[in-house]
Formats: structure tokens, C-alpha cells, sequence
């Protein structure tokens, strides 16, 4: 794989799941890692676990974020790269979006985005140098079937990559999003158990199947093409959206 030494990172979301296995890919390619998570001591005990550094991080408060920011930048020296992987899933079509949950969903997927990106502006700016690595979906590029607000979440996130590439290419800092089919994470089965809890063995039959190559994704699988976006070898990719979805996006 690509040789991520000397770069240092913040994974927003990433003590499980996909930002789970984007810091354990970082670390082993020589990247210095700040996981940041809501769950504090699932991201210090996985820091210890893979030789990174864990904090408290809540994507909604830009205190936090600031906080989480600075420790990244004090560990490294600087910040050269910004993974945003923090979100939330909701089931349901319009009807049956309750403000609340509209809400919360645009607060985490799409403001959360924009938080951390504006956090890690300035600092990548004074060294005219950054990457930053946005974890958008299939959603982003298609529509879901009864998921009106994770849609419009993940839309908004590919737009902000767009923007940030657009705005920002001439001061050295790229912006990229990864496009996921349905990837096996603890989210995927925690939101099937809430929504689906009366059939979870064929919503995930379901979940398999939808992708042309018939399983879902695996999170190393998303995670090594992060590896590659956050390597030199992809210096030329800006504003890119890059769906890994078995073939979803084909059909």
C-alpha cells in the first residue's frame, strides 16, 4: 500500500466501523492518528490498541472540535490530513422524517462536515498544505429508497467537497469524497436491528443482494482507498466522488 510516513491525521467517527479501519490502515502505513469519537473510551482504548492518540469528539460542538483539532496539531506538528467518517442513519421517506430526526441526522452528516472542514482550514492554510477526505455514500450520487434525510445529508457532503476543492486548489489543499455502497459496520446492524428488528436475517439478505457483486462492502475495503487519497500518489485528485458500491452506481 501507499506510504503514508510522516503525515499526520484526524478521523472524525473513528473508533468503529469505517473510521475504524481508516485509523488502522493510517498507523500501519506510517500516518500519526488522532481518533476522535463521541464514545471517548472506545477511541482511547483503540488508540492504545494501534499506537495513535484518542480524544472525546463531538462533531455538533465546534468547541470540541477546536479541541480535537489542536490536540492533532500539537501531536504532529501540524495537520495534513482531516477524515470526516462521524454520522448517523435514518430509515424513512419524507412522512415519515420527523423534524427531530431531520434535524439530527443534517446536524451530524452535514453540518458535522462542515464544522471540522472549517476547523482545519486555517491550519492547513497557514502551511499551504492538506488533504482533506470526506466519507459521503452511494446516497450522494443516487437516491435510497426511504432515506429522504440521510440523502440530503450526503448530498450536502459531496457538495461541500466539491467546494473545497474548487476554493482551495491553489493553496494546496486537496478535498475528496468516497462514495460506499452498503458496507457491514456496527452502524449498518445497529440500524437494521432498530428499523428491521422483526426480519434482520433478510434485511440483511436484502442489503447483500442490492450490490451487483451480491455481499456488502468491508470497511478495509473502503479504507485502503482512503489510504490512496491520502497518499502523494494522488496528488492530481481534487474534488473527486468515488463510489466503491460493488456496482450499485452502475446499474
Amino acid at each position: 500500500m501507499f506510504d503514508l510516513t510522516g503525515k499526520s491525521a484526524l478521523i472524525t467517527g473513528g473508533a468503529s466501523g469505517i473510521g475504524e479501519a481508516i485509523a488502522r490502515a493510517f498507523v500501519a502505513q506510517g500516518a500519526r492518528v488522532v481518533i476522535g469519537d463521541r464514545d471517548a473510551s472506545r477511541a482511547l482504548q483503540l488508540a492504545e490498541e494501534i499506537g495513535a492518540e484518542g480524544t472525546a469528539l463531538d462533531v455538533t460542538d465546534p468547541r470540541s472540535l477546536r479541541a480535537a483539532m489542536d490536540r492533532a496539531i500539537d501531536a504532529a506538528g501540524g495537520l495534513d490530513l482531516l477524515v470526516n467518517c462521524a454520522g448517523l442513519m435514518h430509515v424513512g421517506k419524507l412522512h415519515e422524517t420527523e423534524p427531530e430526526d431531520y434535524d439530527r441526522i443534517q446536524a451530524v452528516n452535514a453540518r458535522g462536515v462542515y464544522l471540522a472542514c472549517r476547523a482545519a482550514i486555517e491550519p492547513m492554510l497557514r502551511r499551504r498544505s492538506g488533504n482533506i477526505i470526506n466519507i459521503a455514500s452511494v446516497a450522494s450520487l443516487i437516491a435510497v429508497e426511504r432515506r429522504f434525510a440521510y440523502c440530503v445529508s450526503k448530498g450536502a457532503v459531496l457538495e461541500m467537497t466539491r467546494a473545497l476543492a474548487i476554493d482551495y486548489a491553489r493553496d494546496g489543499i486537496r478535498a475528496n469524497a468516497i462514495c460506499p455502497g452498503t458496507v457491514d459496520t456496527p452502524m449498518i446492524r445497529g440500524y437494521v436491528q432498530k428499523y428491521f428488528g422483526d426480519d434482520v436475517a433478510g434485511t440483511l439478505a436484502q442489503l447483500h443482494e442490492r450490490q451487483p457483486i451480491g455481499r456488502m462492502g468491508e470497511a478495509r475495503e473502503i479504507a485502503a482507498l482512503a489510504v490512496f487519497l491520502a497518499a502523494d500518489e494522488s496528488a492530481f485528485m481534487t474534488g473527486a466522488a468515488l463510489p466503491i458500491d460493488g456496482g450499485w452506481t452502475a446499474k
